[in-house]
């Protein structure tokens, strides 16, 4: 601070006026204020001069001096970009503005696109200034005007200068043409019914020999034909104009004025590629117009320079999206293909996002580049390493299933802990569709078990077992496979609950061999030692609730299936240790095991091997989805059907259900809600816990046994649940898409309802994505309302819904199944709604969505009909 005291001081000295006028106005001038900050070394020192400053500037703004008011201003700008308040400067810059000097108009206007934004109630006065700048005579005053109307221009000022933006873009001077069409397109983003002033004009100033104006043109003209669909039919008379525009400067071999490392201004090419993309998307007459210059393009465009892979990726993307024949589409590729080569991080991830979204177009063409793709899961960075999985998904089927399914297998050795869960998943649900053989199938599972630690789903391990019970041929090589793996190793969760639950199913076979031969070792098989090393396992750190409760159950299963009585006690003794353990279900499972080995006219048929569990497709769980807790699916098994949780985690009224035990994400509607239905200050947002699905019944006569099991466990008799209500179906289209989708996320949320979408008529359908609503009414739970999206063209990203009800009700809102949809997909997503009684189903609905890049919000109202 001493130092400008010091300046202030040397200033007076040098002449008297200055200092007068500094000590009324703070420091003399820009530059001044700029040293004065840079010299603060306290952030308190920095503030305190700034409102000294600030305080200055105030009062020099009632004295009616031009020069001080210019000073002023310029100091207050660089106050605002330090992010100090300035917003008294705004009536100061409509008065420099006002000012005939340009000097004054400039700093003016670049004050009032600053300080003030749209919604300002200043900008209403800044209008006819607009309007009398814009009709100057000197042009780059009209170009202050039109630069700040681009910039600021608010809805009620679009309309009011719409003629005079529309009269500037028949201007002769090329730089006013130029900002006038960007203007324009300012408009029409505010004001879209003004696009008719627009439309002819800009057909005919894509014929400009200016590359600025027509640069300009082409951006408004793709504007006009995203809000006014109809407008593509009149563009499409330019095709052949913008066809040899293009030839043009692929063929001009030098040019000063637009070369940009050796390519010919790459940025019109670019933008002409795009405009081409939106004129043939739909129209075959237009695709074979431009497939020979799209070819030439990607021929004779130079790929080592970033100009001219920017040019290479346009050119991709505009064959890609419009009726190119299928010579071309494999040239496209080939360039993608050539893109994963190339050293740039940048380059790279852009091929493998764009042939995530082709590889169903055409997947030949890119499976030629499957190697390449799968090289990429070694690469450092890993945004690299997350799009090539995405895309090695995609890439299997019944031929690349053995090759692609190794690498993964390799990558899951060494993934991220974040990939590893998807990764698990994903490789189930294809050996499921691809194997080759059961026995293939099976080795992969169990490769998957032995090196994902936890990181495996529920669903995951229910499926191998499912597929272990419905093949005895490999009973006995399962078995074997993982009592070896759990003597090895049992750190790993999942596989020693594979492991414990195999062997308590089919510890015969075990008996039966004796002994086995794995990998030059000898590993014993008899009673003795399959019990040791479940006794091992329960005085091991990896002892875990889950472990304990599942090795419980397999010990009196193995108790019937062994005649060495010296092992049948010992199993016996195990269990009477834990008969006092403080966790409640180990002591429950404990005493109950222990009771029934005393019943051994029921004993034997209780721990018979479990009946064949209901065979299921494997599908992705919620993409919110983290390690579930095992203890809970135990908790809730019985005695006698402990095992059987296992096979169908999301079977009967016991079981946790659906995709995990973790809850959905719920979406939070509050910000909704306050002005919706006439809600006060209770959160609509505030979600009841659901209700168990009650599912139907069919009594049957108790058998004997069960009669003397509920006799032993002093419960009374009660019906089976035997309906297939019990068991939650889950069924699945798995085409290409279904199985491997390609959405950024590793795993994509299951839906309740995964029946096949019927025709529903929309609630809402506007660029190219549908919104039906179905309702239905359960008992236990109000209503279920099932939100499902449809893509009819294009491709529709960050898909986001929100909803309210009346302040009666109450809403859960569960995740969508898919946030990204291309032409053809489909996405669900389910609403709780409590409260609703027999009345009809109200919501207010918002929907938020982006379409070729820009984000669209759209609200509505809707009422069961």
């Amino acid at each position: 601070m001493s130092s400008f005291f010091q300046t202030q001081q040397q200033v007076a000295a040098l002449d008297p006026r200055l200092g007068s006028l500094m000590a009324s106005a703070g420091l003399y001038n820009l530059r001044a204020l700029i040293k004065g900050v840079r010299a603060c070394k306290t952030l308190a020192d920095e503030r305190a001069l700034l409102q000294k400053e600030s305080a200055a500037i105030r009062t020099s703004f009632k004295d009616d001096d031009a020069y001080m008011r210019y000073n002023n201003l310029s100091k207050l700008l660089y106050i605002h970009m330090l992010g100090y308040p300035a917003h008294f400067g705004q009536m100061e810059c409509l008065k420099l503005v006002a000012s005939p000097r340009f000097a004054d108009k400039r700093l003016g206007y670049l004050g009032i696109m600053v300080l003030l934004d749209e919604n300002a109630q200043v900008l209403m006065l800044v209008t006819n200034g607009l309007k009398n700048d814009m009709n100057h005579s000197n042009m780059y005053i009209v170009g202050l005007a039109l630069c700040t109307f681009a910039n600021i221009a608010s809805e009620e000022m679009s309309r009011d200068l719409c003629n005079e933006i529309e009269k500037l873009m028949s201007s002769a001077n090329s730089y006013i043409r130029k900002k006038a069409v960007l203007c324009a397109k300012r408009i029409i983003r505010k004001v879209p019914d003004l696009v008719d002033h627009f439309r002819h004009r800009t057909l005919q100033l894509l014929s400009d020999k200016s590359h600025g104006v027509l640069l300009c043109t082409i951006s408004l003209a793709i504007q006009i034909c995203e809000t006014d669909p109809s407008s593509v039919a009149l563009f499409r008379r330019a095709t052949s104009s913008l066809v040899a525009m293009l030839r043009n400067l692929l063929s001009t071999s030098f040019s000063p004025e637009h070369d940009v490392a050796g390519v010919t201004d790459p940025f019109l090419q670019a933008k002409i590629l795009r405009f081409m993309r939106v004129l043939g998307r739909d129209s075959a007459e237009v695709s074979d117009m431009i497939n020979d210059i799209l070819a030439q393009v990607a021929t004779n465009t130079d790929g080592s320079k970033i100009v001219g892979n920017s040019i290479l990726y346009e050119c991709v993307l505009t064959i890609l999206d419009i009726k190119a024949d299928s010579g071309l589409r494999v040239m496209a590729i080939n360039i993608l293909g050539k893109f994963l080569g190339n050293h740039d991080n940048n380059i790279r991830y852009v091929a493998l996002n764009t042939l995530i979204k082709v590889v169903s177009i055409d997947t030949n063409a890119v499976q030629r580049h499957r190697a390449t793709i799968l090289a990429c899961l070694r690469d450092v960075d890993i945004s690299i390493r997350r799009r090539a999985l995405e895309l090695a998904y995609t890439l299997i089927n019944e031929n690349t299933v053995l090759s692609v399914m190794h690498e993964l297998l390799q990558f899951l050795e060494v993934a991220d802990t974040e990939f590893k869960l998807g990764l698990t998943t994903r490789i189930g649900m294809a050996a499921e569709r691809f194997a080759p053989n059961v026995r293939w199938h099976v080795d992969t599972m169990l490769h998957v078990l032995r090196v994902a630690g936890q990181y495996v789903r529920e669903e995951v391990l229910a499926s191998f077992l499912r597929l272990v019970c419905h093949t005895p041929e490999l009973h006995a090589y399962a078995v074997e496979q993982l009592y070896v793996a759990l003597h090895s190793d049992m750190s790993q969760l999942y596989q020693t609950l594979a492991a414990v639950w195999v062997i308590g199913e089919y510890g015969d076979l075990l008996f039966e061999r004796g002994s086995v031969e794995i990998d030059g070792s000898v590993y014993k098989l008899d009673p003795k030692s399959v019990i040791d090393v479940l006794a091992m396992l329960l005085d091991s750190v990896y002892a875990t609730e889950p472990v304990r409760e599942y090795t419980l159950t397999a010990l009196p299963k193995l108790y019937t299936r062994m005649q060495d009585v010296t092992q049948q006690k010992r199993i016996q003794s195990i269990l009477a240790q834990y008969d006092e353990s403080i966790d409640l279900e180990t002591q429950k499972r404990a005493l109950e095991y222990g009771a029934l080995l005393k019943r051994a006219s029921i004993r034997d048929a209780v721990m018979e091997v479990m009946p064949l569990p209901l065979q299921r497709p494997l599908t992705t769980g919620s993409a919110s989805e983290a390690q579930s807790s095992l203890g809970a699916a135990a908790a809730a098994s019985s005695a006698a059907t402990s095992d059987s949780l296992l096979l169908d985690t999301d079977a009967g009224a016991s079981s946790t259900g659906g995709a995990s035990t973790t809850p959905a994400p719920k979406q939070n509607a509050h910000d909704l809600l306050a002005d919706i239905f006439g809600s006060g200050n209770e959160s609509a947002s505030e979600n009841t816990s659901s209700a168990s699905s009650t599912a139907s019944t069919v009594t049957k006569k108790p058998s004997s046994a069960q009669q003397d099991i509920l006799g032993l466990f002093d419960s009374p008799a009660a019906s089976e649940h035997t309906t297939a209500s019990d068991v939650a179906q889950t069924t699945s289209a798995f085409g290409e898409m279904d199985l491997l989708g390609s959405s950024g996320d590793d795993t994509s949320s299951m839906s309740k309802a995964p029946t096949p979408l019927p025709e529903d008529p929309p609630v809402y359908s506007k660029n190219g994505l549908n919104l039906a609503l179905v309702v239905t009414r359960q008992e236990g739970k109000d209503v279920l309302v099932q939100a499902r999206f449809l893509c009819t063209s294009g491709a529709v990203e960050s898909i986001m819904l929100q909803a309210a009800v009346p302040k009666t009700q109450h809403l859960q809102m569960h995740a969508l199944s898919k946030s990204t949809l291309y032409a053809g997909e489909q996405a669900m997503q389910d609403m709780d709604i409590a409260g609703v009684m027999s009345g009809k189903v109200r919501l207010r609905i918002r929907l938020i969505y982006r379409v070729r890049g820009e984000e669209v919000r759209d609200q509505l109202d809707w009422t069961q009909p």
